[in-house]
Order: structure tokens, then sequence, then C-alpha cells
């Protein structure tokens, strides 16, 4: 958190829940962030068949605007052995520059079943 409690960035890992796909990943994570209320949702980048630590996985670069401001985020599927997980990670977009590194390393360190 940063001054006026302001979100300097954003890490989030949770099991996969629903029911997004390595193969769907790019529009399923583009619509589902339009569902929780972002708009001026934009992807700028996807890959898929990207090696983890232990799995493989698909990710997207987007941006999106909430109520307060521009982010942008790296969030990935990534499935192991017997689970799937979500990964993300996210900063104001006028802070991006400074936080994508450390964004970058967290996400690619993920380790799934």
């Amino acid at each position: 958190m940063g001054q006026g409690r302001s979100i300097r960035g954003y890490l989030n890992a949770t099991p996969r829940q629903g029911t997004e796909t390595r193969a769907n990943w790019p529009s399923f994570r583009i619509e589902h962030l339009g569902d929780e209320g972002s708009t001026d949702v934009r992807l700028i980048a996807s890959a898929h068949g990207l090696s983890f630590r232990s799995g493989h996985g698909a990710c997207v670069i987007d941006s999106y605007r909430t109520s307060r401001t521009r982010y942008r985020e790296i969030a990935c599927l990534v499935a192991g052995a017997r689970t799937s997980s979500v990964v993300v990670g996210a900063a104001p977009s006028r802070t991006w520059t400074q936080q994508a590194e450390t964004i970058e390393r967290a996400i690619s360190s993920l380790r799934t079943d």
C-alpha cells in the first residue's frame, strides 16, 4: 500500500475455480475482468505453453480501469500434475515499470500440484 491507502502492487494466487482453461485463458480473463466491474479492459499480449516451476501455463498482460485508477496486470493459469492455479499480479499503470520486475519474478516462481 502507498500513500492514502493506494495500491502500489497486488499479487494473488487461487485455485482454478471456473471454466477457465489454458486454451481459453485470454478471452476468459478479459471477460472475467468485465464481469467484476472493470471498464475499458484491453488485452495487450497473450502467450501459451509457458513453463513454470511445476507445470505449464497461459498468461495475459492486460489493462483495465476501476473506479479509482487504471491498472496493468499479468494473469496466468498454470496447470500442474493434479491442480490448476490462477496467479495475478497488478499495479497502477503509472507505476507499472517500477513494479513489473518484482511481479514477474513472483509469478514465475508459482508452484502448483
